[in-house]
């Protein structure tokens, strides 16, 4: 069983966030996309990865939880690399000034657990208390966008697959807690379930009265352009052509 979950937890915890960055390497630009839920979701990953290793926990008893989460750090990176690359100036400064503090903090809790505790039921307790505040930010960080969403009437920016899915991820890492009888694992998604419960529902309030309508990107403009040039300069050649043609029809019957 918690088998099942680990590989249902793989599949739902990533497939969302597949679906948006297509969407950003299909136009190349991170539009209004908000980097805020990768990288928390990367904080939780590195500190769940963590939690489960032998130095937190007693030998391989969360083994799953590793898995998982050490999968899922590998996606999120990749994850945050792409919206690094398509990101404007000032989103990359935005991703650098969020993703290196995370990177710092987690350095400073591993350390902290690995000297200053001296026993697994200590160093649990001090990385699962961090893992169960950033597994909260995680399954609320969608609500990032939620000003955005009452202001514009648009769902557009709050995908539907991250929220749909963090609910269903949710719901199966509580099973698994529980199963497990794992506090730790469980109350964080005690809170997840409900918080993907609420973004669902602001989805179904708004998404009936569409999306904002797109704006053309740059590079679609520019290619619109030499679409127009190659098509006035064709249609030129083709007057060159009647013309060339008219005239020496004239010159033979002269």
């Amino acid at each position: 069983m918690n088998m099942i979950l680990t590989l249902l937890g793989i599949v739902f915890s990533n497939i969302s966030c597949r679906l948006t960055f297509s969407r950003v390497i299909r136009r190349k630009s991170t539009e209004e996309f908000s980097c805020v839920p990768y990288i928390i979701a990367l904080s939780n990953c590195f500190l769940y990865t963590w939690y489960g290793l032998p130095i937190v926990s007693y030998h391989w008893e969360n083994f799953p939880v590793v898995t998982i989460n050490g999968l899922g750090i590998l996606f999120e990176l990749s994850f945050i690399a792409i919206y690094f690359y398509f990101a404007s100036a000032n989103g990359k400064k935005k991703v650098a000034m969020i993703t290196i503090p995370v990177f710092v903090l987690f350095c400073i809790a591993a350390i902290l657990s690995a000297f200053a505790f001296h026993d697994h039921h200590h160093r649990k307790a001090f990385i699962g208390s961090a893992g169960l505040v950033a597994s909260i930010a995680m399954y609320g960080s969608p609500l990032v966008v939620m000003k955005q969403v009452i202001q514009t009437k648009s769902v557009e920016f709050m995908p539907f697959y991250l929220s749909f899915f963090s609910l269903l991820a949710s719901s199966l890492w509580m099973a698994y807690g529980l199963l497990s009888h794992d506090l730790v694992l469980t109350s964080p998604n005690l809170v997840g379930t409900p918080l993907g419960i609420l973004q669902l529902l602001l989805y179904c309030k708004y998404k009936k009265t569409g999306v904002i309508e797109e704006k053309p990107q740059k590079w679609e403009l520019e290619s619109c352009s030499d679409k127009s040039k190659q098509q006035l300069e064709k249609l030129d050649d083709e007057k060159l052509k009647q013309h060339s043609q008219s005239t020496h029809d004239t010159d033979t019957k002269t």
